[in-house]
């Protein structure tokens, strides 16, 4: 496969994990769109930081193909997790609720996405070394 087709291919792939990552953040937005508190935007970032965690710690310990890893990493938690509403949720909260809401909201989505990261790290890498059989 040329350097173009490769690239074409993984591009496709990022696409297709983005569309489905988009898909299941709308799944969750449907489902706890009726609250004041953005509960999920913050189940979709930290739980995308898990995933993204578990991912990176298998790449540790064992070779992903490119495919998975940038279908699943950029594409599919690139497109469930969101920066973007993060900010305006931030932003709507200090507006609506006041300072302690918005500041508790972006308390626990920044110390969660990276404790959620950390754990699926350390998941990842357990589960690479028990597919592996405890070689790496």
């Amino acid at each position: 496969m040329n350097n173009f087709s490769k690239l074409i291919s993984i591009s496709l792939i990022i696409f297709l994990g983005g569309a489905l990552g988009t898909l299941f953040r709308w799944g969750i937005h449907l489902t706890t769109d009726s609250y004041l508190f953005p509960f999920g935007t913050l189940v979709e970032n930290i739980s995308g930081s898990f995933l993204l965690g578990v991912l990176a710690g298998w790449a540790a310990v064992k070779t992903i193909p490119l495919f998975v890893k940038e279908g699943a990493g950029t594409g599919f938690c690139g497109g469930f997790t969101t920066m973007s509403t993060f900010a305006a949720d931030n932003l709507f909260l200090q507006e609506q609720a006041g300072i302690y809401y918005a500041a508790t909201y972006f308390s626990f989505s920044l110390a969660g996405g990276i404790i959620a990261a950390v754990l699926g790290m350390k998941a990842g890498e357990k589960l690479a070394r028990k597919r592996s059989g405890g070689r790496i």
